[in-house]
């Protein structure tokens, strides 16, 4: 009870847990659009592409025709699974390090919340974690996963975030930081089982509209969950999570929609994504170039007070390196679908190859993700062109 006191109390002296609180009128309903995408990497090959000059980058250009999908979400989350040390040197795998302007390009393509509780959060040391928040914090961003010491952790976590008239708990996790020690006094959440439970009565007894669980687990490069991420999904389904979102595989795995009886015997519809895949990177194994952006919808009914998902769907996010005239490369995350049907006059030519393995990508994740009743939202080109940078959501 002190505990859940603190976090409110402190939540709006300090602004951080409650940024974005915004006045509304409800109707008899309300609904709100989430966004989530998987891995968002730095590569040493993302990182030069991003050099324009020494100590200048730009990573913008590679989020122009994923920005307008963002913006138009209330809310758009992303794993962000590097560290920003504020400075050189900048390096990718396996220690990620990247330059502070990759987040000033995914506050301005839309992204509004970014989980860092991952296997590389501490490849930049004590300043990596301790840069990666306060970068976050300065661009406007929601974070969490992460946190400068106990006090920021009991004060902000879980992460509260008011849209419209609806209150959100997000927390976040992951399985290890690749034998990396935290350094204190810098928090990684790690799969505690018994603190993760006692978080989550702490996020029910903040009776939030819904409770979003992102997960860093399973097994890399594999297309199924492992039974460790199911048996977790199950006592998270039953400690109140509503929604779970997973990454780490690095490949796309199965989304499942459920039916869960609550302890008041309610039954309610709950999802799992357990691995988006990457969102973008530079790895080039199997699979890896195609991730998902999923959006989940919530309703909330004014006359029972009560909120459910009211739908969901998946947007196939392809990963693809160009090189233009100039000699300049670009990590651009492309919506599949669209640039799959474009013609050849569209806004960004592929080569014919690359044309043919993002096509047949596609369709094996179709064919993957329909084995368990996933739907797909298809986009085309003229939905993306009108996109502009501007943080929209606000």
């Amino acid at each position: 009870m002190i505990r859940i006191f603190l976090a409110i109390a402190l939540s709006w002296c300090l602004g951080g847990s409650v940024l974005g609180q915004e006045a509304a009128t409800p109707s008899a309903t309300s609904r709100l659009r989430l966004t989530f995408v998987g891995d968002i990497m730095g590569h040493g090959g993302q990182i030069a592409a991003a050099q324009l000059e020494p100590g200048y980058y730009d990573y913008s250009p590679g989020f122009r025709f994923v920005a307008p999908l963002l913006q138009q979400a209330d809310l758009a989350v992303g794993n962000l699974e590097l560290t920003l040390p504020g400075g050189p040197p900048y390096t990718g795998y396996p220690m990620f390090r990247s330059p502070d302007e990759l987040a000033l390009a995914l506050r301005n393509a839309g992204f509004d919340l970014l989980v860092t509780a991952n296997n590389h959060s501490n490849d930049g040391g004590l300043i990596g974690v301790q840069n990666t928040i306060k970068t976050l914090r300065e661009y406007g961003f929601w974070q969490t996963g992460t946190f400068l010491d106990s006090l920021h952790r009991d004060a902000r976590y879980p992460l509260i975030v008011y849209k419209g008239p609806f209150k959100l708990v997000f927390l976040n996790y992951t399985y290890g930081t690749n034998g990396l020690p935290n350094r204190k006094p810098t928090i990684v959440n790690l799969i505690d089982e018994k603190q993760m439970e006692a978080d989550m009565a702490v996020a029910r007894a903040l009776e939030p509209d819904a409770i979003f669980v992102v997960m860093h687990w399973g097994d890399e490069y594999q297309l199924r969950e492992n039974q460790g991420q199911r048996d977790l999904t199950d006592k998270l389904f039953r400690w109140g999570a509503d929604v779970i979102i997973g990454s780490h595989p690095h490949v796309i795995q199965p989304l499942e929609e459920r039916t869960v009886v609550r302890p008041d015997s309610s039954r309610e519809q709950v999802l799992v994504a357990y691995s988006l895949g990457n969102f973008v990177s530079s790895q080039n194994k199997k699979y890896t170039d195609m991730g998902l952006m999923v959006e989940v919808e919530l309703e909330k009914d004014w006359t029972t007070q009560r909120t459910r998902i009211a739908g969901h769907d998946y947007i196939p996010i392809f990963r693809y390196i160009h090189k233009d005239t100039n000699g300049r490369t670009v990590y651009y995350a492309l919506p599949a679908a669209a640039f799959a049907d474009a013609s050849s006059n569209d806004p960004l030519p592929i080569p014919a190859s690359t044309r043919a393995s993002m096509i047949a990508t596609l369709k094996a994740v179709r064919e993957h993700l329909g084995k368990f009743g996933s739907s797909e939202r298809k986009v085309s080109i003229a939905e993306l062109i009108p996109g502009s940078f501007t943080t929209g959501n606000e």
